[in-house]
């Protein structure tokens, strides 16, 4: 079957209301997550909508203001081996634009004696919970020129959170000399050591 692109417009077969009613055929929004890795539908195309740096979803060059859709948008998205990111139902996916990250980490709570054990639990702006582990990374990239950091947590598949800059400071407060002994900090999550950036 030959893909096609589909555009979200009026009179399209793609629409927003449609997307969501595919994902949510009973007007209610359950607490499991979609099983979208499981997903692999044969009509594929694009959408009109951008997650911004700042968090914010955009359709079409308007604002999503509404939180509950956000909120179902973000629980069908997935990152492909290509670096793309979709929406993805069982019946379609859409490419959506990505400024950075799709979520961000506004809150990071820690669990647990400080030390190895510990396990450090982030909040995202639409809900979701990751814990940094061997499954759900923290990572921090350095701009080369500026030298400023821009960290990030692995937040379900392929999909990362930034984290807001008020919870990386809390995380640097956190953060002690790397145990094999290099110049650098970070934290323990999991029995996961995560450098975050230079001893100085």
């Amino acid at each position: 079957m030959a893909e096609r692109d589909v555009k979200s417009s009026p009179g399209n077969t793609l629409s927003l209301e449609e997307t969501l009613k595919a994902i949510m055929p009973d007007g209610k929004l359950s607490g499991k997550l979609p099983p979208v890795d499981s997903w692999n539908p044969q009509k594929c195309g694009d959408i009109d909508m951008v997650i911004r740096r700042d968090g914010s979803w955009w359709h079409e060059g308007g604002r999503m203001n509404r939180e509950r859709m956000v909120k179902l948008f973000s629980r069908i998205l997935r990152k492909d081996e290509d670096g793309l990111t979709y929406l993805v139902t069982p019946y379609e996916k859409l490419a959506i634009e990505i400024d950075d990250a799709p979520f961000i980490a506004v809150r990071v709570d820690r669990a647990g004696e400080p030390g190895p054990e510990q396990a450090l639990a982030f909040l995202t702006n639409v809900g979701d919970v990751a814990v940094a582990g061997p499954d759900l990374p923290l990572r921090v990239e350095t701009d080369s020129e500026t030298g400023e950091p821009a960290p990030y947590v692995r937040v379900r598949g392929r999909l990362e959170a930034k984290l807001a800059r008020p919870v990386f400071y809390e995380l640097a407060g956190m953060a002690i000399a790397n145990p094999d002994g290099s110049d650098t900090l970070g934290v323990w999550s999991q029995g996961i050591f995560f450098p975050i950036g230079p001893a100085a």
